[in-house]
């Protein structure tokens, strides 16, 4: 009886994130969502792309700081969660970035929406464009760790470059779009965190669906580090 007592001690916050994501995708479909004029319902888009990308600069953060802490200890473990802390983060970027074009179909395509007028700029939308740079800079840091044979120093470059990655980061997504015209809502403000731009309904689905993103990232990078883990003993 104490096994399974531990195991739900342990794993709690992996349950959490299961019951979070069921509730997202019960509550994101059935609760009622303001009818905007441009949105109507792919408004419910927003527990998924902006959640996923919510998610992705949290498992981004935790790669950055895992970097930051193999340069000051020099230990292969940091460097190894850097790693996998990122490739989960650029996976959840590339979904929000597949889901933001989903919603964008519906939206800025529709020939009925005021915004088609504008679609012929689509190319030049600096959201999409400021997010494809940052998805970039990420897939450079993996080529350049498999570019580097020599383990301590690729550990060691990786970790500067991964600095580097998190400091484009924020300009790229957050500053530098908001400074220039956007069909993107919300161009002059942030709506996930403007009470002002979400309503109280969905509130209720937007900031679990945050948590159970983030907490499933978080749950399938550590398992890519227990596998890498034991496959670096096994070579051992």
């Amino acid at each position: 009886m104490s096994e399974p007592k531990n195991y739900m001690y342990k794993s709690w916050w992996k349950i959490l994130s299961g019951v979070l994501l069921l509730y997202t995708f019960a509550a994101g479909i059935l609760l009622s969502v303001p009818r905007l004029p441009q949105l109507q319902e792919t408004i419910r888009n927003l527990y998924f792309h902006v959640c996923m990308w919510f998610a992705m600069m949290v498992l981004f953060t935790i790669s950055f700081i895992n970097a930051i802490k193999y340069l000051r200890s020099n230990k292969l473990i940091y460097d190894i969660k850097s790693r996998q802390y990122a490739v989960v983060g650029i996976i959840l970027g590339l979904l929000g970035y597949l889901t933001g074009i989903i919603w964008m179909s519906y939206t800025w395509a529709d020939p009925n929406n005021p915004a088609y007028a504008s679609f012929n700029s689509i190319a030049r939308e600096p959201k999409l464009i400021g997010a494809a740079i940052a998805l970039l800079v990420y897939f450079a840091y993996l080529v350049l760790r498999d570019s580097i044979q020599d383990i301590d120093k690729k550990a060691r470059i990786s970790a500067v470059y991964n600095i580097f990655a998190f400091a484009m980061l924020f300009p790229s997504i957050w500053i530098l779009p908001r400074l220039l015209p956007s069909l993107h809502p919300g161009a002059e403000g942030n709506p996930a965190l403007n009470f002002n731009d979400i309503s109280p309904t969905m509130r209720l689905v937007f900031y679990p669906a945050v948590i159970g993103w983030s907490l499933l990232g978080v749950w399938i990078a550590t398992l890519k580090i227990r596998i890498k883990m034991i496959k670096e003993k096994i070579i051992l």
